[in-house]
């Protein structure tokens, strides 16, 4: 297994309310060039979560940092506008949370970011390191 140094939580950068399936992110992922599935984890806006990449398998989603680390997307991120925001729905929160609480006890040594904190972008649009650190 590799080394896991961080859990970075990503969002879609999608609308508030617009749900997004693994395959539909997938296709996405492929046709800007990544090859495949960038994350590990995806949730839905039921909170459902969704199975990316296999966690021993090396994701693209964060520059320089993929191969110690664990991608976790949830849909949304953009309000009605296309301005990034925190759109979670309370189910989404119980499932990052659960998720998080997870991977923290398989990867103890591991450090919560969001993709902001690492690569510059404004995504999740919360303070994922705040939350589950």
């Amino acid at each position: 297994m590799r080394k896991i140094n961080f859990i970075v939580v990503h969002c879609t950068a999608t609308p508030a309310g617009q749900d997004m399936t693994v395959m539909e992110l997938e296709q996405w992922h492929k046709s800007h060039g990544l090859g495949a599935m960038g994350y590990h984890f995806v949730i839905g806006l039921d909170g459902y979560l969704q199975f990316g990449l296999p966690i021993d398998k090396i994701g693209k989603h964060v520059k320089g940092l993929n191969r110690c680390s664990i991608g976790v997307a949830y849909v949304g991120g953009r309000d009605v506008m296309g301005k990034p925001a925190d759109t979670r729905t309370e189910a989404q929160k119980e499932t990052i949370k659960r998720l998080i609480d997870y991977l923290k006890a398989e990867f103890p040594e591991s450090r919560v970011v969001a993709h902001s904190d690492i690569g510059g972008k404004d995504c999740p649009c919360f303070d994922a390191a705040k939350e589950h650190n």
